[in-house]
């Protein structure tokens, strides 16, 4: 059966902001946008940049989000490891992996001292862009780990032989501050919050915030907020504008200057199994996750 071909929309067809554009343009976040230079192909490999995907309210884009982002990042050449960290799996579904196939996953990994990486990773459809793949086993990790010494350390162990293959690895994490988050955030360098431009979801920021500072203090000092995403954004709503402008006035310079919109095309893509990047790559939504991946790569240089 061939592939379905994603067909543009107007919004896809509008002009998409020139990076050399003026300076002074201002951005949907009410602030000028920055003219981030071209990213350059990295000069080496590794060690690894790791960033956890986290948010606690589920429905943000957050899958979403770490899919997209990783693959237009991996299109600058650099290599790229996606680690599913929800029992969902539903960043593996999105890669075009079925969980309930899977004869080994994360949890394995976590769990069992005799398997490495090497068993459970595998490649995805996109070019530099690998997988480490997780199913609902996964949840039975969060009450097995509780009997574990140095428990909150468990996934930086068995990261620790992969850092120096890759250059950036992505996380993730479960909508949930529990023990499955507290390691992706140990063993991270730094978080991207996506965060749904809705009132609800800006509530939960508060106790989001509050759990990073705990691991920063006890688990993980070098942990960093590497910034806020707003998420599924429609401009035309009073709304959504507010609570971006509460975001940006609470956090400042720490929010992303690039929004992601609401498309229809981020559905289509998980049926498909594959990122809007290879999926409809000239549409607007593609070229809002390159311009996210400069921004990341700027605030966390990687190769």
């Amino acid at each position: 059966m061939p592939r379905p071909t994603a067909k543009l929309t107007a919004e896809d067809m509008a002009p998409v902001s020139d990076p050399h554009g003026p300076k002074n343009k201002i951005g949907p976040t009410g602030r000028p946008l920055p003219n981030l230079p071209e990213v350059l192909p990295p000069t080496k490999r590794g060690p690894a940049q790791v960033i956890a995907m986290c948010n606690q309210k589920g429905g943000v884009g957050k899958t979403t989000t770490t899919i997209n982002l990783g693959a237009a990042i991996a299109e600058t050449g650099r290599k790229v490891l996606l680690i599913d960290f929800d029992p969902q799996g539903s960043a593996s579904i999105g890669l075009g992996v079925q969980p309930h196939d899977l004869e080994i996953s994360v949890y394995n990994l976590l769990m069992q001292r005799d398997i490495t990486p090497d068993e459970v990773i595998r490649p995805t459809r996109v070019e530099n862009l690998d997988l480490l793949p997780a199913n609902i086993d996964l949840s039975a990790a969060e009450v097995q780990l509780v009997q574990e010494v140095a428990r909150e350390y468990t996934l930086q162990r068995v990261l620790e032989p992969i850092i120096p293959l890759y250059d950036v690895i992505l996380i993730d994490c479960a909508p949930s501050l529990g023990l499955l988050t507290v390691n992706a955030l140990t063993a991270s360098n730094g978080i991207v919050v996506p965060l749904e431009c809705e009132f609800f979801a800006l509530r939960g920021l508060a106790m989001l915030t509050d759990t990073i500072g705990k691991v920063q203090d006890r688990l993980n000092p070098k942990l960093e907020i590497v910034g806020i995403l707003g998420t599924m954004f429609d401009g035309r709503t009073t709304h959504a504008r507010e609570v971006l402008d509460r975001v940006v006035q609470a956090f400042d310079e720490r929010v992303f200057h690039t929004v992601i919109r609401r498309t229809v095309k981020f559905p289509e893509t998980t049926v498909v199994g594959e990122p809007i990047t290879t999926y409809a790559p000239s549409s607007q939504a593609a070229h809002q996750y390159r311009d996210l991946a400069k921004e990341v790569l700027a605030r966390c240089p990687a190769g």
